[in-house]
């Protein structure tokens, strides 16, 4: 009886396994070709395509991750010289060259801009995502490298999606110059974002997936997808943070930016774009968009 019960716990154990294993190789494995993981057709628009490179000085930054990885960031100059700074952080599935849009409007009204491939992204080295994790270390090490250039640099984080988590976390760990931080449609939890894709992609529940996919997301990455939690720091961040989000997102739910804001401790503010889905809220209105940003960055540095 002892053995039958031992070789159950075996299978069940080995089962489990199995189940966040695919989960974990379908959501968050970078394909052997470079491609974003397969989830990405199913949560991201396929059809969607780079903007073209700003008209603007660049040159390519590497850096080493604390995990060994060589990261890729492409760095941008403007017209005339100055100490601020923007880092822009694309988000799921995508690479740098997705903000390139983004870096443009930063660089006509006068910023620097840095625009990092996040880990397993782009031109950066990585097999898996982590849903902000670990890129948020990754983007606490690129405004280090930015203050070894520029000591007086004044720095903003503005992040979008699977970005926009990512520079919430960042904030937590306090860089230093940081000034503000604007988070465009980030989630709370991936944990929950995930549980709720996964009912709608596949008709499955959170249980038993998600625990599985969480604990083996740990064993293949050192961290679960529930440690991509904003919700859990956002009250640490201590800079001025703009909260933007589209009132039909119907991937990041709406509701989850007031869960983040109502949490938030530091100077806030809120722009809801009527009408906008995900990380649609600048092409529904670029103008109106980029003067709330941009205004908020202005008080805040």
């Amino acid at each position: 009886m002892k053995k039958i019960l031992i070789a159950a716990v075996i299978l069940l154990l080995g089962a489990g396994y199995a189940v966040g294993n695919y989960f974990v190789d379908f959501a968050l494995r970078r394909g052997d070709d470079l491609s974003p993981p397969k989830a990405c057709a199913n949560i991201a628009d396929p059809s969607l395509k780079a903007p073209p490179i700003p008209d603007f000085p660049a040159e390519d930054w590497t850096l080493e991750s604390f995990d060994g990885l060589k990261l890729h960031a492409k760095r941008f100059t403007p017209a005339e010289p100055t100490n601020r700074w923007a880092i822009l952080v694309h988000g799921y599935g995508r690479d740098g060259t997705f903000a390139y849009d983004y870096a443009d409007e930063y660089l006509k009204r006068g910023w620097n801009v840095l625009v990092p491939d996040l880990r397993a992204a782009g031109e950066s080295q990585g097999e898996f995502i982590t849903m902000g994790a670990l890129e948020s270390r990754d983007v606490f090490d690129w405004s280090e490298k930015i203050l070894t250039k520029q000591p007086d640099a004044k720095i903003i984080l503005h992040g979008v999606s699977m970005g926009a988590a990512t520079v919430m976390m960042t904030a937590a760990l306090a860089p230093k110059n940081l000034c503000a931080v604007v988070e465009d449609c980030g989630y709370t939890s991936a944990y929950d974002m995930f549980t709720a894709q996964l009912n709608k992609i596949f008709g499955l529940p959170e249980y038993p997936v998600m625990p599985c996919a969480n604990n083996v997301c740990k064993i293949k990455t050192s961290v679960k997808i529930s440690d991509a939690a904003p919700l859990a720091i956002v009250d640490k961040i201590t800079v001025p943070i703009l909260f933007i989000h589209g009132d039909e997102d119907g991937l990041v739910p709406f509701d989850m930016m007031g869960k983040l804001y109502d949490k938030a401790t530091a100077p806030k503010e809120k722009f809801i774009v009527a009408g906008a889905g995900h990380a649609d809220a600048k092409r529904k209105d670029p103008a109106a968009y980029f003067d709330k940003v941009f205004t908020f960055l202005e008080g805040s540095l």
